[in-house]
């Protein structure tokens, strides 16, 4: 497969308005497996600040050699992360750095592996099985890489969206709650004959007598307008003259 085509296949996978990280990783390994000559399994594992975040994997077997790394504390996988290079294993059934991970890979039947790591605040681990000793030539490693690359990419892209979405999402929320509170206040402003800056100071008065949110004080008082302020769980007095005509005592 030409790599431009790689890249056109690798960004179609993914719909942002329903995409998911989950759903990402789960493709993007599919991807791999597909795509590097040789590799019969993938697992793509994402890690945020020193820790595994993520994970998903073309076949059950290479999720469980991640694991087996995870609890050996060794493998291909963390040696790729400490040097941020590929780390290749010709043959699992000779190499001795990692006897757990080796011994369970040849258990799986897998006899060579190649490990690639992509990105810098999420970085992307790629990790490609072969069922044969040196199955995965040394010259997939550029295909292999721009998998790698492209994964991380698209995850980065997924978890900015999911990011801009919950930020728009809470200045909506926000947006909401200043326009009931700014309602309650005229409410009070009418009922009282007070100012804007009374009206939310008793808002904000009744909120926290009552361990209740701004916005949910200001919901009650909207709910009981139309003068059945009796309803409230607070009381308020009715203005008794027009606005601004308050005697002081003599």
């Amino acid at each position: 497969m030409a790599f431009p085509d790689l890249a056109a296949r690798t960004a179609s996978l993914l719909s942002l308005p329903t995409a998911t990280e989950e759903r990402a990783l789960h493709q993007l390994a599919s991807l791999a497996a597909s795509q590097v000559a040789g590799c019969c399994a993938a697992s793509v594992t994402i890690w945020r600040d020193g820790e595994p975040a993520g994970q998903a994997s073309s076949h059950p077997d290479a999720t469980r050699l991640v694991q087996v790394q995870l609890d050996a504390g060794s493998g291909p996988m963390l040696d790729a992360l400490a040097g941020q290079g590929p780390v290749q294993c010709a043959d699992t059934l000779a190499d001795t750095r990692w006897p757990r991970y080796a011994a369970a890979a040849v258990r799986l039947g897998v006899r060579c592996t190649v490990t690639l790591c992509a990105g810098d605040e999420v970085t992307v681990v790629l990790a490609l099985l072969g069922a044969r000793p040196r199955a995965i030539d040394p010259e997939q490693l550029q295909l292999a890489g721009l998998v790698a690359a492209y994964s991380a990419a698209l995850v980065g892209a997924v978890s900015d969206y999911r990011d801009s979405r919950r930020t728009q999402a809470q200045l909506e929320d926000a947006a909401a709650g200043r326009a009931l509170v700014d309602q309650a206040k005229g409410i009070l402003m009418h009922a009282l004959s007070c100012s804007a800056e009374e009206a939310l100071a008793r808002i904000r008065d009744v909120s926290q007598r009552s361990n209740m949110r701004a916005t949910e004080v200001a919901a009650r008082v909207i709910d009981a307008h139309g003068g059945n302020f009796d309803q409230l769980s607070f009381p308020v007095q009715h203005r008794s003259g027009p606005r601004g005509d308050r005697r002081r005592p003599g």
